[in-house]
């Protein structure tokens, strides 16, 4: 009788412990990403190939963040320019950008932009913030050598990693490919 007493309650002791351990498994963590945008500082600003660039980091970056499990919640550039009084506005105040995310049932919001000193080079830059207390989890810059989409698309897995390793720390990139 008292061994099944001990079994009983071991059994009880491994249930709780998998469901606990089920419940972290399928916690998602729901992020919004909104457009980022160009702060372009060259001779010749705001060139289409820049803005095709800088139009494409997000759909890349949602993509590499999806394959990890991460909730993308979509905030309709309409709301986000609503937000928004002008030009790095949301970058630069994070309690506006975590009323945004809140409200669209995020629990973090990435406001990024693609800073551009140099023809040489640019900044892919990310401020990851917690929608229910406006707190910025991450100051994210990746640097990107090149317009090149090769060049873009590896920047775009560089932000991933930093932004997953601030939160969940289960995203992969993909293995460098061989050209």
């Amino acid at each position: 009788m008292k061994l099944f007493h001990i079994k009983y309650h071991l059994l009880i002791i491994v249930l709780l412990i998998s469901s606990l351990l089920s419940q972290n498994i399928s916690a998602e963590t729901k992020i919004a990403i909104l457009d980022f945008e160009l702060k372009d500082l060259t001779l010749k600003p705001r060139i289409q190939s820049e803005l095709k660039r800088t139009a494409s980091i997000k759909p890349l970056l949602e993509a590499e963040l999806e394959k990890a499990n991460y909730v993308i919640i979509n905030i309709e550039t309409a709301k986000q320019k609503m937000a928004s009084s002008g030009i790095g506005y949301l970058f630069d105040h994070h309690d506006v950008a975590a009323k945004l995310g809140r409200e669209s049932g995020a629990d973090f919001i990435l406001v990024g932009r693609l800073h551009k000193p140099s023809f040489l080079f640019a900044y892919m830059m990310g401020h990851l913030i917690r929608t229910n207390d406006g707190k910025l989890i991450g100051n994210f810059i990746s640097e990107a050598k090149g317009p090149n989409i090769k060049l873009t698309i590896k920047t775009v897995e560089s932000l991933a990693v930093k932004i997953d390793k601030a939160l969940n720390n289960r995203y992969t990139p993909p293995p460098p490919k061989k050209y």
